[in-house]
């Protein structure tokens, strides 16, 4: 008689550790997933350490044949999303499973009991607790690895969620842009660019190390308030996540790849954040850093032919107002003189259109499409 599925409740540090450490095994010969560390995933996890329960519930589960591990999924309620902003929505994320949709069904009934249990009326996923972590299910592009703020997964897992009645409620696009060089690059991009500087009297910050950047990190969070507030995802983000964030990302930002736009009243009203690309240290790292490996990491931050978009804010009354074009091409300069040849956008909203003129004027590509899934509970 062939074992049946069970569902676990994730409570003890040894199912926590299962939880974080069953994609390791699911998709060990993968080329293109990208593993992260076990321990910042097991810090997000714990209410001892990542504020972010301050106004969140959460509970995870995992699927089991036997005594094998085969899915996982977190049930998550953002309280200001619910209360605040009066979307009644159980989240779910951190979602894997095998190809057997019997699994997947019996996972999302856990997130449905949940999203009962506190009155919610629907489902949406994969995504975490906020705007700031990773969200999406990969729809296209699986021969892509992902970056260290995105989501992989296989074909089948959207196939599993719509035999269930899910649909599609957000759509996300990612590009790969091509650098060429500077002085090749066109034309009309830098001479916008210094017209839109002069024209509202605006100044470039560069910066030299990261103690210079941490005055500004409070009015970047700020900026990201005011640049993303009417997007459908939004969720204003709180000071104990700027201290989150600022402890858990700042050690992989190079003071080169952040650039801050000021007014002439010196109030920030642009910034950029972009990152060398981690994925292959990542993949070397295998979930663990230690001081045998930190290496990779170190090769990644200083030595690298691709990088990747953070996070890209500017301030309302400066949008469609060409600061993207002055943005990109002082990246452009810096990309250039690290001998950068690709970069990667962070997913990007398919109604968000301001970004995506952007990259009109380079030679890019859409690589990869993704999408949070919902349902009615």
């Amino acid at each position: 008689m062939k074992p049946r599925y069970k569902i676990k409740v994730v409570n003890t540090p040894q199912d926590y550790k299962a939880f974080v450490t069953f994609p390791f095994k699911l998709y060990k010969d993968n080329p293109y997933w990208v593993p992260p560390l076990i321990k910042e995933e097991l810090a997000t996890l714990n209410p001892t350490v990542n504020p972010v329960y301050k106004n969140a519930s959460a509970q995870f589960f995992l699927a089991y044949k036997g005594t094998e591990i085969v899915g996982r999924v977190g049930a998550l309620v953002n309280w200001l999303e619910v209360n605040e902003l009066n979307k009644r929505k159980v989240r779910f994320g951190w979602f894997d499973v095998i190809d057997d949709p019997k699994v997947t069904a019996l996972l999302m009934q856990e997130v449905e009991a949940f999203g009962k249990s506190h009155q919610l009326e629907y489902i949406e996923g994969p995504m975490g607790f906020s705007n700031l972590d990773k969200a999406g299910l990969l729809i296209d592009g699986f021969e892509e690895p992902n970056t260290m703020i995105t989501l992989y997964n296989d074909p089948y897992y959207s196939t599993h969620l719509e035999s269930l009645g899910f649909t599609i409620n957000a759509k996300w696009v990612e590009f790969e842009i091509k650098i060429d060089d500077f002085d090749q690059s066109p034309d009309k991009v830098k001479r916008f660019s210094k017209l839109v500087m002069e024209r509202y009297e605006l100044t470039l910050l560069n910066f030299k190390n990261k103690k210079e950047i941490l005055p500004y990190v409070d009015e970047m969070f700020d900026l990201l308030d005011k640049t993303y507030r009417n997007l459908q995802t939004f969720i204003p983000i709180q000071d104990y996540q700027i201290t989150h964030y600022k402890e858990r990302y700042l050690k992989f930002i190079h003071p080169d790849f952040i650039k801050c736009i000021v007014d002439s009243k010196g109030q920030l009203i642009a910034f950029s954040i972009t990152m060398p690309s981690f994925s292959k240290a990542l993949k070397k790292l295998n979930g663990k850093l230690t001081l045998f490996n930190f290496h990779h990491l170190y090769r990644a931050l200083n030595k690298n032919n691709r990088a990747s978009f953070y996070l890209i804010g500017i301030h309302p009354e400066y949008q469609n107002k060409g600061i993207t074009a002055i943005i990109f091409n002082q990246m452009q300069k810096l990309f250039n003189a690290r001998k950068i040849e690709r970069v990667e956008t962070n997913p990007e909203l398919e109604e968000n259109t301001a970004i995506q003129k952007l990259w009109k004027n380079y030679e890019h590509r859409l690589h990869k499409r993704r999408a949070t899934f919902t349902k009615s509970i």
